[in-house]
């Protein structure tokens, strides 16, 4: 699984090894920097808590592909946009405190 942290106009791309048991604190250190590198400051927004629900929508398939995405979409998440994208696909965008623009893209492992 692959996720694109966007700020702006820069990315960064963390791979996601275990989905099943992903290792949130390394991907959350990963983001924080980059946001740090960009002048961002993300502490405020619950990254930890949306990770894992993309993780599910796109992994956990268990009722049928995109059911647990489209789930996640109409449920949302705080307020972050989350949205579906064909191909098994998960975005959520957010604009931060002072005033950039955070996109977030989960992508499928095949």
């Amino acid at each position: 699984m692959v996720l694109d942290v966007v700020i702006d106009d820069t990315s960064v791309t963390i791979q996601i090894v275990k989905p099943f048991k992903p290792d949130l604190d390394a991907i959350i250190a990963q983001i924080k920097r980059f946001a740090f590198s960009k002048q961002t400051d993300v502490a405020a927004l619950d990254i930890r808590g949306l990770i894992p629900r993309m993780i599910n929508g796109i992994a956990g398939c268990e009722r049928g592909c995109p059911a647990n995405a489209q789930g996640l979409v109409s449920s949302g998440y705080k307020d972050f946009d989350v949205q579906y994208v064909e191909g098994g696909i998960l975005t959520a965008r957010i604009t931060t405190r002072d005033g950039s623009l955070l996109y977030l893209k989960m992508f499928p492992d095949f």
